[in-house]
């Protein structure tokens, strides 16, 4: 190449290098807020745990059934947040096989210690109490460290400055006094065996003598004094945060006299925004306190995006936590902390699968025993198991978290079957008893719905064209699904149907709701592959 071409190419060279710094500050270039919107994790992320490290803030949330589990998501701000990864990466660690969807990875706790992360948890009928460890949060993340006698659920860890580690946790095997009655309780551990050491002691049955469900637990060293603070009420109406104090790690932990510092249930059913509780707590840099509780967001009474985790201010008045001072509540919208604003990349509203692997945030429930999907040339394949959703095991199922009351989800298919037993589509889905399906076959199309364990066909509509447009839109408590050749000529299938299906109710407990895409040769072996060209989800 000859001097002027050089040239030519250095100054194309700069140019492009320009436009691409100029294009990323355009994306990160927005009005510094002075206020923030909650939730600050919107959809299914429940039972919040916060950590700092530095200048740097680590969270994870429960995953319950879905795989990967335990995401870990990282801020600056404490209001954006993103996904960095996730606890439970690898297949054969924790076998979620034939466990119910409420069941799981339950109410997990992160601290940091001395150049370590730590993640403590319980899976819930599948294995019991655990911890695992990071050098980054990011992963990878240890094998689990399976902790014996460990009773009960919601393990916690604190260090105290002498370095000894304890272990609080939540019990209610015992003879009770009351209904529903919990103990926390507490015993130093030894992470380097993951063995218990000394005596086992119960801190408190909660701050009354009706109290229920003691559980998720936190020990902190605040002013050389600790306090305690834990959930109480169960996770439904009558949830709440309570506070105890002690000069002592060992106790006696005397409850606040104001408990609960932090409740809904006075202010009525009807109330928007419902169930806080769950809180961890965390100190910034700049000497703030801010609290992550969960809570749900109720349309009509009804809780489609079941628990969210939301942002609190914490003063305190003596040794009492006093979350958001002169309300006493979760606010939809407060000051924002004081910490500069780093909002975080969004994700692209449709993911065109050109990646060599799947996005953070897609997820499958229970732990995949084979390989069910692939990535080739900018397209999803879907291989067609004989599992069923409506079975307790791993079907081929994609779905990611639904964030919003008002969204839209759509998907392009292409799928060719010569046999009646084979489908795939879209798929709305709570649990096995409650989901929408919108599935192509041989012949046709099916809306199918699962309420509360009973499945119907709602309408079938012929349709024997290779490729297929489908979609759901999801309006406050009510949902449209449409399918057609292009995505400009969409027909609705089944007229508006209710969201009440993936609301809370007896089965849809503590998990959330995704939305994603299904394949199945319902219970026959095949060979067969449904091709998804593209999936997108907007508000």
């Amino acid at each position: 190449m000859d001097r002027k071409g050089s040239f030519k190419m250095k100054i194309i060279k700069s140019v492009t290098i320009g436009l691409m710094l100029i294009s990323q500050v355009l994306i990160f270039a927005q009005p510094v807020p002075t206020t923030f919107q909650n939730p600050i994790l919107s959809g299914f992320n429940p039972d919040p745990s916060i950590c700092r490290v530095g200048d740097d803030y680590y969270m994870v949330i429960s995953s319950f059934t879905w795989y990967p589990g335990l995401p870990v998501f990282h801020s600056k701000d404490l209001v954006n947040w993103e996904l960095i990864g996730h606890g439970i990466d690898r297949p054969g660690i924790i076998n979620m096989i034939g466990i119910n969807d409420n069941d799981g990875l339950w109410a997990p706790t992160i601290r940091y210690h001395k150049g370590l992360f730590y993640i403590i948890n319980t899976a819930n009928k599948c294995g019991g109490n655990f911890f695992i460890t990071a050098t980054n949060p990011q992963g990878p993340w240890s094998d689990p460290v399976w902790l014996k006698d460990a009773v009960g659920i919601d393990p916690s860890l604190f260090w105290d400055d002498n370095g000894k580690c304890y272990y609080t946790g939540n019990w209610w095997d015992f003879e009770k006094s009351w209904p529903s009655q919990c103990a926390v309780w507490m015993q130093e551990l030894d992470l380097s065996t993951g063995t218990f050491i000394g005596e086992r002691k119960v801190l408190t049955y909660g701050h009354a003598n009706n109290a229920t469900f003691a559980e998720g637990p936190h020990i902190y060293k605040i002013n050389k004094k600790y306090l305690l603070l834990m959930a109480e009420g169960g996770s439904g109406y009558l949830h709440a945060v309570t506070a105890h104090h002690s000069d002592s790690v060992n106790g006696s932990y005397v409850s606040d006299k104001i408990n609960p510092v932090l409740t809904h249930r006075h202010l009525g059913s009807n109330y928007p925004i419902q169930s806080p509780g769950h809180a961890d707590i965390v100190q910034t840099q700049n000497g703030e306190w801010w609290a992550v509780v969960l809570a749900k967001r109720l349309i009509n009474g009804k809780s489609p995006l079941a628990r969210e985790t939301f942002l609190c201010k914490i003063d305190f008045e003596n040794r009492t936590p006093i979350f958001n001072v002169g309300y006493g509540v979760i606010l939809s919208e407060q000051k924002r902390p004081n910490l500069p604003w780093t909002p975080v990349k969004e994700t692209p509203v449709r993911d065109n699968f050109d990646a060599d692997k799947l996005n953070l945030g897609w997820y499958t429930v229970r732990t995949p025993h084979r390989e069910f999907y692939q990535i080739e040339k900018g397209k999803l394949f879907l291989s067609l198991q004989p599992e069923v959703i409506d079975s307790l095991t791993n079907a081929s199922m994609l779905i990611q978290k639904v964030k919003h009351h008002h969204f839209k989800a759509s998907t392009k298919l292409e799928f060719r079957t010569k046999k009646e037993n084979e489908q795939a589509g879209l798929i709305l889905y709570r649990t096995a008893d409650g989901y929408y399906s919108l599935l192509k076959g041989k012949t046709d199309i099916t809306l199918v719905k699962t309420h509360l364990g009973k499945k119907k066909i709602i309408e079938q509509q012929p349709y024997n064209k290779p490729i297929v447009y489908l979609k759901v839109i999801g309006a406050g408590l009510d949902a449209i699904f449409s399918y057609g050749e292009t995505e400009n000529d969409m027909r609705i299938i089944g007229g508006t149907q209710s969201l009440e299906v993936i609301s809370d109710n007896k089965f849809n407990k503590f998990n959330g709701t995704g939305v994603g895409v299904y394949a199945t040769s319902n219970r026959k072996t095949s060979e067969q592959k449904a091709l998804f060209e593209w999936f997108e989800y907007k508000d």
